[in-house]
């Protein structure tokens, strides 16, 4: 038995539908309106990330090529630039009066939305794209991993603690400019090589990833203690922000998870399963660009394999985990879909702990049940939804 995306099927375009669904590979939108239905096609054209666009309204059919750039956004020729299809679609900004709603479905698999309930509405969404502030890859990735102690300035205050050590913030001097960073400080009287292994082991990871929704590494510093010096994210973790700022708007929460379900997809295509996926792990560069942290946890898996088998029980996010996980040790990109309905609901209830006054083997109990968490006050009903299908277990 596992967690399983919609229709067993496991991966991120198809757990984040509604809020990322670029990797389908066809699918189309009906945009109802007062000036009559206006049916959208999408296919992939080619192995190089392009897609042909197909519009049909009132018997004309018109056609459009979509392109993908290095960066990964995508755009008709000459035209603005989005993060995914549906942001791109002509008839969101066109026909303000219209409800989009998609259809998704692959050749090779049941079109699970046509078989069961209502079409999801398409939520609106910010299309501004946000370029990184540490676009520059030579700036970002040093061809030496280690960097040198003189060039970092670290503040006093502390930005988080944890068995580690602590988190501060610093400055690093780089080729052309200053950046402010997080370093990861590693407890020096600990003297605990187990610690050791576990930063290096993470700064493995995080060195082997390069996406705008993923926290990026400077380096690792060796000097009074060791050091995981990472780009900073300013507002910090996701959970304490929404705590912090109730007026956020459900648009805003749908962009920022949005986000996180593109990093995860970047994630899973890499082949790595993130295993701590929650949001006090997700920071917050502005209040509309979120980013993926905390890859201590993580794990590659190698061409051959779908998930990774952990030899013992560890300390464990056990409320964020697939029911699989924690009978079974076993971890995917599924199970990393069933934490990312977890997610949801924390950004959806503000920052609330989930299954709160609840101990982990209670919850296992819930789960086995079929029982699920409730619908978070004021969440939309498609959001909603969409975390229960993220909660699918067979």
């Amino acid at each position: 038995m596992a967690a399983l995306a919609p229709k067993c099927v496991g991966k991120w375009g198809a757990a984040a539908q509604g809020v990322d669904v670029v990797s389908w590979r066809s699918w189309r939108w009906d945009a109802v309106g007062q000036a009559g239905v206006l049916e959208i096609r999408i296919r992939a054209r080619d192995n190089n990330g392009s897609y042909a666009l197909c519009l049909l309204h009132e018997g004309k059919v018109l056609h459009y090529r979509i392109d993908k750039d290095k960066t990964g956004k995508l755009s008709i020729p000459e035209g603005k630039k989005f993060d995914t299809l549906w942001q791109a679609s002509p008839s969101r900004g066109s026909r303000p009066e219209s409800t989009v709603s998609f259809n998704p479905y692959e050749p090779d698999r049941v079109p699970w939305a046509a078989d069961r309930g209502p079409q999801i509405e398409a939520m609106p969404m910010d299309t501004e794209v946000y370029e990184s502030p540490y676009a520059d890859p030579e700036e970002i990735r040093p061809k030496e991993v280690y960097l040198d102690r003189n060039l970092l300035t670290l503040e006093d205050k502390e930005l988080g603690s944890g068995n580690f050590g602590t988190v501060k913030k610093g400055y690093y001097q780089m080729k052309k400019v200053v950046k402010t960073v997080a370093v990861k400080i590693l407890k020096n009287e600990a003297n605990d090589p187990a610690l050791k292994d576990e930063l290096l082991a993470e700064a493995n990871v995080m060195q082997q990833l390069d996406n705008p929704y993923i926290v990026r590494m400077i380096g690792i510093c060796e000097a009074e203690s060791w050091m995981l010096v990472m780009e900073m994210a300013e507002l910090g973790p996701l959970n304490k922000y929404l705590q912090q700022n109730r007026h956020v708007k459900d648009k805003n929460i749908i962009e920022l998870v949005h986000q996180v379900s593109m990093g995860m997809k970047y994630l899973e295509e890499c082949n790595f399963v993130h295993r701590d996926l929650a949001a006090r792990n997700v920071l917050l560069v502005t209040q509309h660009y979120a980013k993926i942290s905390d890859f201590g946890l993580s794990k590659a898996l190698r061409a051959d394999e779908n998930y990774y088998k952990a030899q013992t029980h560890g300390k464990w996010p056990v409320k964020w985990y697939a029911p699989e996980c924690i009978n079974y040790y076993k971890f995917s990109s599924k199970s990393d879909v069933w934490s990312f309905g977890v997610l949801m609901w924390e950004a959806f209830s503000y920052g609330q702990k989930p299954y709160r006054g609840m101990k982990g083997s209670e919850v296992t109990t819930m789960l086995e049940k079929g029982e699920r968490m409730g619908c978070p006050p004021g969440c939309p009903r498609e959001m909603y939804d969409l975390m229960n299908l993220c909660w699918t277990y067979e």
